[in-house]
């Protein structure tokens, strides 16, 4: 039996229908900040792991920070390990290219690197020695974090850089 395409079946025809075009629009006047997304001026990028267990601290931090809606985030392998290791050489270009991207974009003022501990990149990008005491995992970051300050600072000067390292709890540490 053919397939017979329904109108309002999917969800690409759902926008489409007068429900979801209100549905739309009420979505729009009940996050005022979605209409300010293309118009720039935000505080900061952010840079964090792909690590899931990562993803729900770094935003509960940014959000007691006050930046909720004030930032764009990107998101790969190792957070700063994964700009500046060589292990990770052909993803440097990627990061860059967005950060340029962002700040013409969005106007940001500053960078946040985010990296966290038990970082399964540091251990790809480093060997398992890297993180194996907790002296170790933060000389480790501390170095990634440095040199990423310092790239970040040669490509654009009038950006702030923040750097630190997020234990798994949510916790943060200033490192770099």
């Amino acid at each position: 039996m053919p397939y017979i395409h329904r109108e309002g079946s999917c969800s690409c025809c759902r926008a489409l229908t007068r429900r979801g075009m209100l549905l739309g629009a009420g979505a729009l006047a009940l996050s005022p900040r979605l209409v300010l997304a293309a118009s720039g001026n935000y505080e900061a990028m952010v840079l964090t792991c792909i690590d899931p267990r990562m993803q729900e601290p770094a935003h509960r931090y940014l959000a007691t920070r006050g930046l909720t809606g004030q930032y764009s985030q990107f998101t790969f392998a190792g957070a700063a390990i994964g700009v500046v290791a060589p292990k990770f050489a052909d993803w440097h270009k990627t990061f860059w290219d967005n950060l340029a991207a962002s700040i013409e974009l969005h106007n940001i003022k500053s960078v946040i690197a985010i990296d966290h501990r038990d970082c399964g990149a540091a251990k790809i990008a480093y060997g398992d020695a890297s993180i194996a005491t907790p002296e170790k995992e933060d000389a480790t970051h501390r170095a990634a974090l440095t040199q990423f300050r310092q790239e970040v600072g040669q490509r654009h000067k009038s950006l702030q850089v923040e750097t630190m390292l997020m234990a798994l709890d949510g916790t943060v540490v200033k490192l770099g």
